[in-house]
């Protein structure tokens, strides 16, 4: 119920009346369960993401390609497609929100992501220098932008468009021999 009207409404426009109504309780029992309207708010936004399983399938690309499939399907015309652009904005007023949405909801995704590019660098399929935050924020931030910017697409095409990306721009890279000094051979 909570996150159906943060949906409707807003973060802001949430009561907590209004919640008891639309679950079918009292007003007392949300309280006793939750001491104020930011508990009541941060806990469900906690729900959204379930555990996330981190695949091992044997392969970097098909590993990225199952977790950036859970977001697609998570942010293709879900319930939390529709409540993250609420949520993000209420989130700039509200520092305890903000820090339950970095803390529940985004750290468990990034350390499903961080444990399948730390992989990754191990097999030797990314780049040992890997910018492990950068590339954590390349693959959340197509998604968060084509949902709160461009409404774009939250489709297959763009899970294996992130991924192609992310194989491609943090790829192993050959040490230039250029530091070498010239063998007689090579003069």
């Amino acid at each position: 119920a909570t996150l159906q009207l943060m949906a409707e409404r807003g973060v802001r426009d949430l009561r907590m009346d209004d919640v008891a109504d639309r679950a079918g309780v009292g007003k007392a029992t949300i309280y006793r369960r939750y001491r104020s309207k930011d508990a009541l708010v941060s806990d469900a936004i906690a729900t959204l993401v379930s555990e996330i399983a981190i695949p091992d399938t044997g392969s970097t690309r098909a590993d990225l390609l199952a977790l950036m499939r859970q977001a697609v399907e998570l942010y293709s015309g879900s319930l939390a497609a529709r409540l993250m652009p609420a949520v993000l904005e209420e989130t700039r007023r509200n520092p305890e929100l903000a820090s339950t949405v970095r803390d529940e909801f985004l750290a468990g995704r990034r350390a499903a992501l961080s444990v399948v590019l730390e992989r990754g660098v191990r097999r030797g399929d990314l780049r040992r220098d890997l910018d492990l935050e950068l590339a954590l924020d390349v693959m959340g931030g197509a998604i968060f932008y084509r949902l709160l910017v461009t409404g774009g697409p939250i489709d297959e095409r763009l899970a294996k468009g992130v991924v192609e990306l992310i194989l491609t721009g943090f790829a192993p890279t050959r040490k230039r021999e250029t530091n070498k000094s010239p063998t007689p051979k090579d003069r």
